[in-house]
């Protein structure tokens, strides 16, 4: 099996797939998609994280964010959500060390209990009850 980080797979656009760019960042869709149509943003300085990215490169991933979620919008009309989320360390989970921000669409019912979101990263603090 080949070493993701050796060399970088992020750092070849090609080889990743280019689905849309700009000067600082492209978006390519996810080889092991959470849902139908995850794409994930990707800078294209090598930078391990997303604290270590610029602020140019910030607005960069930002903006392609916006377009594509806008194009996952107009192609499939099932998506009504979104989550957006990076790791950023092998302890959150990070597995390529180059930084990366995941676009994930959501679908009525594509779980039992959305609620909590992305605080499902520790399953068992996903679910809470609001206090008054």
């Amino acid at each position: 099996m080949r070493d993701p980080n050796n060399p970088c797979l992020f750092c070849n656009p090609k080889e990743s797939g280019i689905a849309r760019e700009n000067d600082l960042a492209y978006a390519s869709y996810d080889t092991y998609p959470v849902s139908d149509h995850h794409c994930l943003i990707i800078p294209k300085r090598h930078v391990v994280d997303y604290f270590e990215l610029s602020d140019d490169e910030i607005i960069a991933c930002n903006n392609l964010i916006k377009i594509i979620k806008k194009e996952v919008l107009d192609k499939d009309k099932s998506v009504k959500a979104f989550n957006i989320g990076t790791n950023a360390g092998k302890v959150a989970g990070q597995s390529i060390m180059h930084c990366h921000i995941h676009l994930i669409p959501r679908r009525e019912g594509d779980v039992d209990n959305p609620q909590g979101g992305v605080r499902s990263v520790i399953p068992k603090n996903q679910h809470y009850k609001r206090k008054i």
